[in-house]
């Protein structure tokens, strides 16, 4: 069984079996001649003998370990520079090795799969030990692929650490295997690459301003292809700001006070307005702070330090044009007691004040928080004698509006679909809007890019300022954007080369060093 399982025993004399608890130790020596060859010429003289432990596969979820008596001989070739050499068992012993061809190979797929931890983890149960510092020294010795001819390119950046440290990896679109990655995503070092390479005919990237000069530079003759999904989600965020801009429109129109109390002498309802929510409090009063600063010239850094601010705070609140621009999300953020506020208002109303009460009564119909939530929302009806309002419909969140604008019609829920329809009605210039989209969408997913002129001029004509500047934008990289909407070229495989990446990336915790991660990601398919 165990020269099925290991072919180079038939080399060996196995002269004895040792069973251990952990491991299986065969001692063994070389079954040859009474010569060794080095140098092209055999060796006769016998110099002396020695003990080698290798490691080699488990058998059994035991480790094995070869005890091989190796003969040492001296070379007789005067011109050679060894005076004394050990002969080698091939597919067992090569130089200042301690494993097995076998076992070595095994431990590198190891580590190029899992890394160090754990891989020495998943190691261990099949009964090889190794440390993880080990297996990523296997992986780091491996020799990288030869890049080959790439005719179609994918480019993308990737962050190291986000905000902060960022590199590049470089893809070949026609078997989507990963090329090149390397620190930075500098344009200089995409043309230096590129110019090692003329063959590129076609480069897939985003819309980064760096990426494209580099090819620029670095491949003049290659197409430069914009990813369509970038495009989509560059459009997106145009429409999610103009959609935000239009929020206060969102809410559909009250039918008017129903139930009103008949007769002189019926006194009407005092209901209670619910206060401000304190985020809401806090986010006016910041802004406001920002803006009188930023006026008298402050730098966004001075404003920060000033504040207690983050930078990226400061720069959120100097951007807005008005508080309600910085405070709309928040008023908009689903909690998780809105369904049941409509129970909650109409118990309350009919005198049911205990919160722990209505907490059980919601916990019976589905309610799934604790009841801290539901104390912390009837707090606010507590003071004064008024009711608590009957709660109307909740307008739509501007994401949610947004998607309906960005979906197919066709993929659309009829509710959803018909709330579209009524918003359309209501404001014409959500309206327009969702017509820009639909009129893209049909150029992208038909591939019509000789449309693009058309549509980036009724877009900047348009009263749509988000749309406008995205389809101004647009004309920087015109020829790139009609080629992503024509061409059948995509950087698919890219991003999800990029997921990957990233994986392996988070799996490494601390070690992703730029070596050990091109290693990687190079390499383990």
């Amino acid at each position: 069984m165990l020269l099925n399982l290991f072919p180079y025993l038939s080399a060996l004399v196995i002269e004895e079996v040792e069973r251990r608890p952990d491991k299986v130790v065969l001692r063994t020596r070389v079954r040859a001649a009474t010569e060794a060859w080095r140098c092209g010429r055999s060796s006769v003289p016998l110099h002396g003998r020695y003990v080698r432990q290798r490691g080699d596969l488990a058998v059994g979820g035991l480790g094995v370990v070869i005890e091989l008596c190796i003969r040492r001989f001296r070379c007789e070739n005067s011109a050679c520079p060894a005076v004394t050499f050990a002969e080698q068992v091939a597919g067992l012993t090569t130089p200042h090795s301690r494993q097995t061809p076998l076992l070595r190979g095994a431990l590198t797929q190891i580590g190029l799969a899992l890394a160090g931890r754990a891989g020495a983890r998943l190691a261990s149960v099949v009964g090889i030990t190794v440390g993880k510092d080990m297996l990523l020294r296997l992986v780091r010795a491996l020799p990288e692929p030869d890049v080959g001819e790439v005719e179609v390119l994918g480019v993308d950046d990737f962050a190291f650490r986000k905000g902060r440290h960022y590199g590049t990896v470089l893809i070949d679109m026609a078997t989507h295997r990963p090329l090149h990655l390397y620190d930075g995503r500098e344009g200089e070092d995409l043309a230096a690459w590129l110019r090692d390479h003329p063959e590129v005919k076609v480069i897939c990237r985003d819309r980064s301003s760096g990426y494209s000069e580099g090819a620029r530079i670095g491949a003049p003759q290659a197409e430069q292809v914009a990813d369509r999904y970038h495009l989509w989600a560059n459009l997106g965020q145009a429409v999610e700001k103009t959609v935000n801009a239009h929020r206060s429109r969102l809410a559909e129109p009250s039918a008017g006070p129903a139930g009103m109390p008949d007769g002189p002498e019926a006194e009407p309802e005092v209901v209670q307005t619910p206060g401000e929510l304190k985020i809401v409090t806090r986010l006016r009063e910041q802004h406001a702070a920002a803006h009188a600063l930023w006026e008298q010239g402050m730098s966004k850094a001075a404003i920060g330090r000033k504040l207690g601010l983050h930078q990226a705070t400061v720069r959120k609140l100097v951007n807005a044009r008005s508080a309600d621009d910085v405070v709309a999300k928040n008023l908009q953020r689903a909690h998780v007691v809105d369904p049941y506020i409509g129970y909650l208002h109409r118990r309350w109303n009919e005198g049911v004040r205990n919160a722990a009460q209505l907490y059980r009564e919601i916990q019976k119909l589905g309610y799934p928080a604790g009841e801290l939530a539901v104390q912390r929302h009837l707090r606010r009806y507590r003071t004064g004698r008024g009711h608590a309002p009957a709660p109307g419909p909740k307008p739509p969140s501007v994401r949610e509006v947004t998607s309906w604008i960005m979906t197919h019609p066709e993929h659309l829920r009829d509710e959803n679909a018909d709330k579209l329809h009524r918003l359309r009605e209501r404001d014409p210039e959500l309206d327009r809007l969702t017509g820009h989209v639909r009129k893209f969408a049909a150029m992208m997913t038909g591939r019509h890019g000789d449309r693009l002129e058309e549509w980036i001029t009724g877009a900047e004509q348009d009263t749509l300022a988000p749309l406008a500047s995205f389809a101004h934008n647009l004309r920087r990289d015109f020829a790139a954007v009609r080629n992503g909407l024509s061409l059948p070229h995509s950087s698919g495989a890219v991003e999800g080369n990029i997921n990957r990446l990233k994986i392996l990336k988070r799996q490494m915790f601390g070690r992703a060093s730029l070596d050990l991660l091109r290693k990687r990601v190079l390499l383990a398919r």
